[in-house]
């Protein structure tokens, strides 16, 4: 080894072991930080107490949320399904045509429902805390495709008009090896 490589190497070994500091350490000053958080909350309650008042009041965080039940009128290969939905959100919600969904493991049929008795119910305005129930006739599916009996869960998606998905709910309709 040269003696040039013996003086480099100690050189860094020296310089390693010193404790070096080269600049000052900088802490956050805590004026600033008081005033920032001040300003914070002034606009929070700025905009709290300027927001709209009164029967027009509007929430401070719109939630659209809604609660979907099925019920069956047999346990097996029932014939009618009552579709009961309840607005529990904060807001009123247009609710476009339900996604009715017959689902075979492999295979899905889709579709949407229009109303009742050839009275078409959609899109549906839907005021907040309201409940609607609609009768789903199973036996009008089935005299348009028979393969549809063999179908053993259904399941019925709601979305809104601008086409965000509220939520969904599935039944079965009859027995299946496996619940999928």
């Amino acid at each position: 080894m040269s003696m040039l490589k013996k003086y480099y190497i100690l050189f860094v070994l020296f310089i390693s072991a010193l404790n070096v500091s080269a600049q000052n350490e900088v802490k956050p000053d805590g004026d600033k930080l008081i005033w920032m958080l001040l300003i914070l909350v002034v606009t929070i309650i700025l905009f709290w107490v300027f927001r709209k008042t009164g029967k027009g009041k509007q929430p401070l965080f719109i939630i659209q949320r809604i609660k979907i039940e099925l019920e069956k009128n047999r346990l097996y290969y029932p014939d009618y399904i009552t579709l009961t939905v309840k607005n529990i959100g904060n807001t009123d919600i247009d609710l476009d045509r339900p996604l009715l969904t017959f689902d075979n493991f492999w295979l899905k049929r889709k579709f949407r429902l229009k109303g009742i008795e050839n009275r078409s119910l959609y899109p549906l305005y839907f005021v907040k805390g309201n409940t609607h129930t609609l009768n789903i006739d199973l036996n009008h599916f089935y005299l348009y495709d028979r393969k549809l009996k063999r179908y053993p869960k259904v399941k019925i998606t709601l979305f809104n008009v601008k086409g965000r998905r509220l939520g969904s709910n599935s039944v079965y309709l009859r027995k299946t090896l496996v619940k999928f």
